[in-house]
């Protein structure tokens, strides 16, 4: 019996079915059906009813995933004890994080890792749109979240609590009420991140811990930071976004702070995995450098960096 086949079967049950399976492992889901009926044909058992739709583990099936992937963890682990002893790091570490944080964070810092660890790929996935870790084959994610993030199953590791704040340009911000009440701000164009909702409204915390709900207008909305700043740099409205993000802008005058004593959120950068157990050299070194460099790009001007888990 090849080996390889019961690592195929534990992902194709891992991952939900064959097709999840294929896309994380870039094979083809033919020669991944293929390796699994070689494996039945093997033992002499169904593992897996298929259906059109829905991929199950028999009774047997379910024993012998549970089994193989027992197996499949201490050879991992044998692995990585060899690779420790020979201090070798290299492999693949898949990386999901947002488009903001790849653009304005991440690209920053992520070719040093690259040049210090020649021997190590890094595949950044960048997306707004939040993926299963272990369906997606993803090794590290990058998450900000407002509370604790509800997978327990995960690892979570703090990074950093960023502050968002309403930027504009300077001409717009020549038009608004010198003061430092939020409600100067009431129904002015707002340069939304996302879907806007029906009613929308600036959600604001001051220095002094007050809070204030302002209503505003949706002037415009997308997914991409950039295209927010550069149409908040053209005083079409109000915008709020990570102060790490506006820093160049703020520096370079194109963009200014509306209402400098109140903030539009404050949330928490954490770091996802699976697991901690039998984590490659790679990975581990990558998880290093992250919680060592990322921190001070993100607190770095009005944010805040916090202590590592």
């Amino acid at each position: 019996m090849d080996l390889n086949d019961a690592f195929y079967f534990v992902q194709v049950v891992e991952k939900g079915g064959f097709s999840a399976a294929a896309r994380s492992l870039n094979i083809p889901k033919s020669r991944l059906s293929r390796r699994v009926r070689q494996l039945e044909s093997d033992l002499g058992v169904r593992l897996l009813q298929r259906t059109s739709r829905v991929v199950t583990t028999t009774e047997v099936g379910e024993e012998y995933f549970r089994h193989a992937q027992d197996a499949l963890a201490r050879f991992e682990a044998a692995e990585t004890t060899v690779r420790r002893k020979t201090n070798r790091i290299e492999g693949t570490v898949a990386l999901s994080c947002s488009v903001g944080m790849a653009q304005f964070g991440l690209y920053q810092i992520l070719p040093r890792f690259l040049q210090d660890n020649p021997g190590v790929t890094v595949v950044q996935r960048a997306s707004n749109q939040i993926e299963d870790l272990i369906k997606g084959g993803i090794d590290v994610a990058i998450r900000g979240h407002m509370e604790t993030l509800p997978d327990s199953s995960l690892i979570q590791v703090r990074l950093a609590r960023v502050e968002w704040h309403l930027f504009c340009s300077p001409d717009y911000h020549k038009t608004l009420e010198q003061s430092d009440d939020p409600a100067r701000l009431a129904n002015h164009p707002a340069l939304v991140l996302g879907r806007p909702r029906a009613t929308h409204q600036w959600l604001l915390t001051g220095d002094d811990g007050q809070t204030a709900s302002v209503p505003c207008q949706v002037r415009f909305a997308s997914d991409d930071m950039s295209t927010l700043k550069n149409a908040a740099a053209s005083s079409l409205g109000l915008v709020a976004l990570p102060s790490y993000v506006c820093r160049q802008e703020v520096e370079a005058g194109s963009l200014v702070r509306a209402l400098p004593g109140w903030t539009a959120g404050s949330p928490q950068i954490s770091l996802l995995m699976p697991s901690r157990q039998g984590l490659l050299p790679a990975i581990e070194a990558f998880l290093k450098f992250l919680k060592r460099e990322l921190p001070p790009v993100l607190a770095e001007n009005s944010t805040k960096a916090i202590e590592h888990n």
